[in-house]
């Protein structure tokens, strides 16, 4: 049976409206690198998820091929993630969608090394013919966040923030964010398939303790 880090790993995939304090593992993940409005048809997001997910399906199905992985466990591909940010801007706005910055990610179990990336990476780039130069593979110790499950449209995440910043707040916390610690969602639905009223997309800000 196919591991499911969502099932495994609850915490961090937890289905709760009520804002909580959770401290995150390091993590290793595939990542892209890009800029500009996720919405753009063909553009540097749209590109991304794809390169994300060949990178993904060609170290899950190397099961089927001659791409041997020491330790490998077959594993359900975990959701995709994304780090968000607007360059010289505080906070959110979400009428200037172009202004933003982003790295998009997805989990990898631990038998993934830097050296099992790369030779995925020139796998798919041989089998599928396009160029995989953009993606990297990304280790991330997250620390202490706030986390909440959003239900709903995107550009109505800051009702969510605002409930995680009470919490945070009431713990003795403050906000962290910074060049190196992000925004940070995970999407559990599908936007193709699921209607945008009951999207569910987990949020997680990094915080410190006040001092």
């Amino acid at each position: 049976m196919a591991i499911d880090f969502k099932k495994i790993d609850k915490l961090l995939y937890k289905n709760s409206t009520k804002p909580f304090i959770i401290n995150v593992p390091k993590m290793n993940f595939i990542a892209v690198r890009g800029e500009g409005n996720p919405n753009t048809p063909g553009g540097e997001y749209e590109e991304s998820i794809k390169l994300l997910y060949s990178i993904a399906y060609t170290i899950k199905m190397s099961k089927n091929t001659n791409f041997e992985i020491p330790n490998y466990f077959d594993f359900v591909v975990p959701p995709l993630e994304g780090f968000w940010w607007q360059k010289d801007l505080k906070g959110y706005d979400k009428n200037r969608k172009d202004d933003f910055s982003f790295i998009s990610l997805i989990r990898m179990p631990d038998f993934v090394s830097k050296e099992v990336f790369l030779k995925a990476k020139e796998i798919a780039a041989e089998k599928k013919k396009i160029n995989f130069e953009r993606i990297e593979f990304f280790t991330y110790d997250e620390g202490t966040c706030v986390q909440c499950m959003h239900i709903g449209h995107y550009d109505n995440e800051p009702e969510t923030l605002e409930k995680m910043y009470t919490i945070m707040q009431e713990q003795g916390f403050e906000l962290d964010i910074s060049d190196q610690r992000y925004h940070h969602e995970i999407y559990l639905s599908d936007p193709r398939k699921v209607e945008t009223s009951k999207l569910k997309t987990i949020i997680r800000h990094p915080i410190k303790k006040i001092i």
